[in-house]
């Protein structure tokens, strides 16, 4: 589990404060330039600009719900 905000500056354990992460990916936004934050409730990841040289955050799209 990654908190966006560092617990050690204040950041909450909650759901959304928090996205979940395999060791290596958690791993990689502590030790290179990613960046992870919350947008409208869901995970956006904003890559170094080696990998993209406009910074555009990515972002998986919030699944649809149906109802019935």
């Amino acid at each position: 589990m990654h908190h966006v905000t560092p617990w050690q500056e204040g950041g909450k354990t909650t759901l959304e404060g928090c996205v979940m992460l395999c060791k290596i990916h958690h791993r990689q936004i502590h030790s290179t330039e990613w960046i992870c934050r919350i947008r409208d409730g869901l995970p956006e990841f904003i890559p170094p600009a080696w990998v993209d040289p406009q910074r555009r955050p990515r972002r998986k799209p919030a699944p649809l719900l149906t109802t019935g």
